[in-house]
């Protein structure tokens, strides 16, 4: 990921030098593992954990090698002395490589898992901050009917509520090791080798393996990861509707010395939901190129492996860097009660037709007939400029049926949310 977008603490589970780390700490267990079996002397494996990182050698060698975990090797062996005879003795390079995968994913996992949290909560504070605050709900772009603004977080809350705990339960099966020999027959240590090790470094094992982990593993994290990016990626698009001119009920946080446009100083744009709505597209992309990963040649090709080098860290730091952006949108979001209140009495009162509707079906007209009746004086109210509640006193027809008081009830706002409280109570709120 560009470094424009990477926040630090991300990023650096992802660098170069962490990764040769992570190596060396497995290589260190793995004779700590055959220590503890008596196979090979004892402190081989301190000798090995002592050794040090050169970023830059390993790099130098690597460009004979062709090979990074054959430089990697390369490089530690002269400093650690007679424990270079067990170094990876019996391993293969996706050993390493697959295992330090599974614990870059934990480590990943628990950043993004904290920022969900703290964005979860923004929502659940700024859903109970609006729950009685009236807006226009929308389908196709139309106004539908009265809805409360506090619900637009509610729904939210509820999808990255149920994302997160599929993501932290998805942890035993997406972040899973092997350390299980050439082919994963355990021809040279025994599993309970790859036991040890996984245990130590906090993450689960494969119970089979060929030479690498089944990446139908990586393909369901990634699915996970563009599912949340997914959720964050349609508020992100309900802010930037509401953000327009037209519309004006809500504005994406502008802070002092901030700049819209370099052509025309008046702009105000909501760039950082585009933004967020952009890296979206980044996640499912790289969702994708994890499934076509599946398919490899018998007991693995490495035609996943380059995929993987870019598709995994790019898509965990684009998912926090969104998740942060997110948190400050709706934490300093401009919110404008006063004109969702003018935007919902721009129809002049047509969104109550259903409500007219029911009452004339408690009224025993059928289904069709009140649906009938009250169009007809909904395209009045459209084509002549008057208010529906004007042109429902005038109708002969449903002057029959219902009195001037059942009439002005229709148009009650509020009872369009007699029943939140308990969808609120469904979430303990």
């Amino acid at each position: 990921m560009i470094e424009r977008y990477t926040p630090a603490d991300i990023g650096a589970i992802w660098g170069e030098e962490e990764k040769f780390k992570r190596f060396l700490t497995i290589e260190s267990l793995f004779c700590e593992a055959l220590e503890n079996n008596s196979l090979i002397p004892k402190g081989m494996a301190a000798k090995i954990a002592k050794a040090k990182i050169s970023l830059e050698e390993i790099k130098e060698i690597e460009k004979e090698t062709h090979h990074d975990i054959i430089a990697f090797l390369k490089s530690i062996s002269p400093q650690i002395g007679e424990a270079a005879s067990y170094l990876h003795i019996g391993m293969t390079s996706s050993d390493l490589l697959d295992t330090t995968l599974a614990w870059q994913i934990k480590d990943a996992t628990t950043i993004i898992l904290k920022d969900l949290d703290e964005l979860i909560e923004i929502f659940k504070e700024k859903a109970l901050q609006y729950k009685g605050t009236l807006c226009m709900a929308r389908s196709h772009g139309v106004h539908a009917e009265i809805y409360s603004f506090g619900l637009k977080f509610l729904y939210c809350y509820n999808d990255l509520a149920a994302q997160r705990k599929f993501l932290k339960d998805s942890l035993s099966y997406t972040a899973c090791g092997k350390i299980s020999g050439a082919v994963g027959t355990f021809a040279y240590f025994t599993p309970d080798v790859e036991e040890y090790i996984c245990g130590k470094i906090g993450i689960d094992y494969a119970k089979v393996s060929t030479q690498i982990v089944s990446r139908e593993r990586i393909a369901y994290y990634l699915s996970l990861l563009s599912i949340i990016g997914a959720t964050l990626e349609r508020f992100a698009t309900e802010i930037r509707h509401l953000h327009r001119n037209e519309v004006d009920e809500v504005k994406e946080p502008f802070y002092k010395g901030q700049k819209g446009s370099s052509a025309m100083p008046h702009k105000q744009n909501p760039i950082v939901c585009e933004r967020i709505c952009g890296l979206s597209r980044l996640l499912r992309g790289n969702m994708l190129v994890g499934f076509e990963n599946i398919n490899l040649w018998h007991e693995r090709d490495i035609s996943h492996s380059s995929a993987e080098r870019v598709i995994l860290p790019d898509s965990t730091i684009a998912l926090v860097y969104s998740l942060r952006l997110l948190k400050r949108v709706v934490k300093d979001l401009n919110v404008k009660p006063e004109n969702m209140k003018k935007n919902i009495e721009l129809n002049r009162g047509i969104v109550y037709s259903q409500k007219m509707m029911v009452k004339l079906m408690q009224k025993g007209f059928s289904r069709m007939d009140a649906y009938d009746l009250v169009q007809s004086i909904s395209l009045k109210v459209i084509n002549n400029n008057e208010t529906f509640q004007e042109s429902a006193v005038k109708n002969k027809l449903l002057e029959k049926h219902l009195s001037q008081e059942e009439i002005k009830e229709i148009f009650d706002p509020y009872s369009y949310l007699v029943n939140i409280d308990k969808i609120y109570e469904r979430f303990g709120l």
